[in-house]
C-alpha cells in the first residue's frame, strides 16, 4: 500500500505538472474547481498505469520469473497457485524497493505534500532514486543497445542517459538475469527427473510417469534445504551484491 500511494502521489505530481496550463484557462471559466477536477481526471487515467510501472520500474519482473520457473522445475502445475505466486512476489518487491521507498517519500513526497516544493521538483527528485536503482541492475551491454537503437551517442555517463533508454535496458537486463537464477534452480530438479526415469526404464515400468514418482522426491529436496528460504533470501541479496 506504501508503494501504491508513493505511486500515486507521483502520478498526481505529473498530472498536476501538465495540468497547469489548464488551471490558467479554468480560472475566468469556472474556477479553481474546474482545474481541481481536471486534475483528478487525469490522475485516475494515471492510476492504470501503475501496474505497468510496477512491472518496468522494480524488482517484481526477476522475482515472478524465478518463482513461475520454481513451479514449473517442481512439476506441481498450478501449486501453488498463480494469487499466492504473485502475492510472496509483490511483498517481496517492496522489501527489495524499501531504500528507494524510503528515499522518494524523505526527499520528494514529504516536501510535495507540505507545500515546500512544486510538483515538477517532486517528480524530478523522486525520480532519481528509481534512475538509480535500475542503473544498478542494468548491463552495460543493454544500456549500449538502446542508446544505438534510438541514435543516442552523446551520452557522457550512464547518469545521464534519458529514462527511454534506461527502462527497456533494465526490463531486458532483469529477464535475462531472472533466467539465469532459473537456470540454476531448474537444474536439482531436472537431476532428479532423469535419475526416476532411468531407474523406471531399467525396471520395465514403462507405463509408469515419471514424473508421478519424481514429484514427492523434489518436494522432499526442496523442503529439506529450506529451499524457500534460501530461493527468496537470494533473491532479495541479488538486487544489491
Amino acid at each position: 500500500m506504501r508503494w501504491l500511494l508513493l505511486s500515486a502521489i507521483f502520478a498526481s505530481s505529473a498530472a498536476a505538472a501538465q495540468a497547469e496550463p489548464l488551471a490558467l484557462a479554468s480560472d475566468a471559466v469556472a474556477g479553481q474547481s474546474y482545474s481541481l477536477s481536471i486534475q483528478i481526471l487525469v490522475l485516475m487515467t494515471l492510476l492504470t498505469l501503475l501496474p505497468a510501472a510496477i512491472l518496468s520500474m522494480s524488482a517484481f519482473v526477476r522475482i515472478i520469473i524465478v518463482l513461475s520457473i520454481l513451479r514449473q522445475a517442481l512439476g506441481t502445475a498450478q501449486t501453488p497457485p498463480n494469487q499466492v505466486l504473485l502475492g510472496v512476489a509483490l511483498f517481496l518487491t517492496f522489501f527489495v524497493m524499501s531504500p528507494v521507498i524510503s528515499d522518494i517519500q524523505t526527499n520528494a513526497a514529504t516536501p510535495y505534500i507540505d507545500g515546500q516544493i512544486s510538483a515538477s521538483e517532486a517528480f524530478a527528485i523522486g525520480i532519481e532514486p528509481m534512475r538509480h536503482f535500475m542503473l544498478d541492475q542494468t548491463r552495460d551491454s543493454d544500456l549500449q543497445l538502446f542508446a544505438s537503437i534510438a541514435g543516442v551517442a552523446d551520452i557522457a555517463s550512464v547518469d545521464d542517459a534519458p529514462l527511454s533508454i534506461v527502462i527497456p535496458s533494465f526490463m531486458v537486463s532483469e529477464l535475462k538475469t531472472a533466467f539465469q537464477i532459473g537456470f540454476l534452480v531448474f537444474v536439482p530438479f531436472l537431476v532428479i527427473d532423469l535419475v526416476v526415469s532411468s531407474v523406471l526404464m531399467s525396471m520395465g515400468m514403462m507405463m509408469l510417469s515419471p514424473m508421478l514418482i519424481s514429484l514427492p522426491f523434489k518436494i522432499m529436496l526442496f523442503v529439506m534445504v529450506d529451499g524457500w528460504a534460501l530461493l527468496l533470501g537470494t533473491l532479495a541479496s541479488s538486487f544489491y551484491t
